[in-house]
């Protein structure tokens, strides 16, 4: 019977065990999950991002790989052999155009591999060269990106955590380095390092890096690692007052040992965004640095060094400039691109 809607009366259908349909149609269970799960769910989810991460992959791995297998090296010069009168018919050859010495052992029957981008002005073959120059400029920028994290990382994290007097010094001195020019400070510690790095670096394991690339490193561990501090600084500031950690000074934990397994791990998000960003910025001033001359040491290529190099033939070979230019862009906008996917993917303000 259909109840009085006035009744106080219970009804005592409503009382009834539910079915195994019902409890499933009500109880609807999420899978477990953690933060860098539902993060890279979300990065998955970006198809600009995801398809800037599958292109800086297979730049990598193209620049490891097919050095491997190429027949011709970097540094050199194909006519030139020990012996033999130098060939200037392997200078300057345009895309898959073959020099003189090729053309006659061709016609022999014999297989010339080709080359795809031609060569330089000292007849090396300039395909190899980007490949070479791709490889220098990810991995500056990489292990500039790691000496950028550890520093700032370190310093922020102790400035935030321990404040007072520590803080304002560690700050002051980001204040100072921000009143710097960049640029120019860049260009003249480049300077300065090359001259007083080349001497000391002889003999040991670090002279076959060269010493522009180490001076590069000083820089960025200088000079570049103050937003990375500022940032985590200001994370380390809001998470330090949470109870978690009044808890683990209660019972006496140490400030490293706090900073290193309670608030490290969640500024996790930051740290990620932040590396990834700086990245770009740093494959971007070695690129500069390079096309000043302040770069790899030659005959090394990076794609800065290709590009200056191909300046004194632009009116006649523009394509040497155009090819490492196109590279040095690409990889800028898919690591930006791939950055701001990982800062919507990871970032919990953006996920609310």
């Amino acid at each position: 019977m259909d109840k009085n809607p006035l009744s106080m009366q219970v009804n005592v259908d409503d009382f009834l065990p539910a079915s195994e349909e019902e409890k499933a149609y009500m109880v609807q269970m999420r899978p477990s999950s953690t933060f860098f799960k539902d993060g890279c769910k979300r990065l998955f989810r970006n198809k600009v991002a995801f398809v800037s991460m599958i292109v800086i992959i297979l730049i990598t791995v193209s620049s490891i790989v097919i050095p491997m297998f190429w027949p011709y090296d970097y540094q050199t010069q194909l006519g030139v052999q020990p012996g033999h009168p130098v060939d200037p018919s392997f200078n300057n050859l345009a895309p898959m155009e073959y020099s003189t010495t090729e053309q006659a052992a061709m016609a022999k029957g014999e297989t010339v591999f080709p080359h795809f981008f031609g060569t330089d002005d000292h007849g090396r073959d300039y395909f190899i060269r980007i490949v070479y120059g791709t490889r220098i400029s990810l991995a500056v920028g990489f292990f500039a990106s790691i000496i950028v994290l550890v520093v700032g990382m370190t310093l922020g994290s102790v400035a935030g955590f321990m404040g007072g007097r520590v803080d304002m010094v560690i700050m002051r001195i980001v204040d100072v380095i921000y009143s710097l020019p960049d640029m120019l400070m860049v260009i003249l510690l480049a300077s300065v390092m090359r001259e007083t790095l080349g001497s000391a670096l002889e003999g040991t394991v670090l002279q076959a890096i060269g010493s522009n690339i180490i001076s590069l490193f000083i820089i960025f561990a200088l000079l570049y690692w103050c937003s990375m501090a500022r940032l985590i600084r200001g994370q380390i500031l809001s998470l330090r007052e949470q109870e978690y950690v009044l808890a683990a000074e209660a019972t006496g934990a140490k400030a490293g040992w706090i900073i290193k397994k309670h608030l490290i791990p969640n500024c996790i998000s930051v740290i990620i965004i932040s590396t990834a960003l700086q990245i770009p910025s740093a494959i971007f001033t070695e690129s500069f640095l390079s096309f000043l001359g302040l770069g790899v040491n030659a005959p090394m290529p990076s794609l800065g060094s290709l590009a200056s190099e191909a300046l004194n033939g632009i009116t006649s070979y523009p394509y040497r400039l155009v090819i490492p230019a196109l590279v040095i862009s690409l990889i800028v906008l898919g690591l930006n691109l791939f950055g701001d996917g990982l800062r919507d993917a990871f970032d919990p303000k953006l996920n609310q």
